[in-house]
């Protein structure tokens, strides 16, 4: 069974045990949290497509650790006009490890 969810405005698809790397969620580490925007769920050939959520569709994950992604290197340049800037991101993120996926029965 797995479901695709939407957070931090992507969107992954999941399955129970997983571990996956998301945007920085404000959750302390070790601290359970309930993702109710599930977009879909599918169990073998059957799939459940939510419009635009799957009702009563919820991932329960538990927040493993928060880091930050490596270094994107920025640099500009303008050829013959002896200008040059470098700068750099490293974009934070959270690690969720995937728990239990609930799925209300369909009406």
């Amino acid at each position: 069974m797995y479901a695709v969810i939407k957070t931090g405005g992507k969107q992954y698809r999941v399955a129970a045990g997983e571990k996956i790397k998301v945007e920085q969620i404000a959750a302390d580490v070790g601290q359970e949290i309930v993702i109710d925007q599930v977009l879909a769920v599918g169990n073998g050939a059957e799939l459940q497509v939510g419009t635009p959520w799957v009702a009563g569709a919820q991932v329960m994950a538990t927040v493993v650790a928060h880091g930050k992604h490596d270094k994107v290197r920025i640099f500009k340049m303008r050829r013959r006009k002896h200008y040059q800037r470098h700068g750099g991101h490293r974009q934070t993120y959270t690690e969720l490890q995937i728990g239990s996926l609930n799925v209300a029965a369909s009406a």
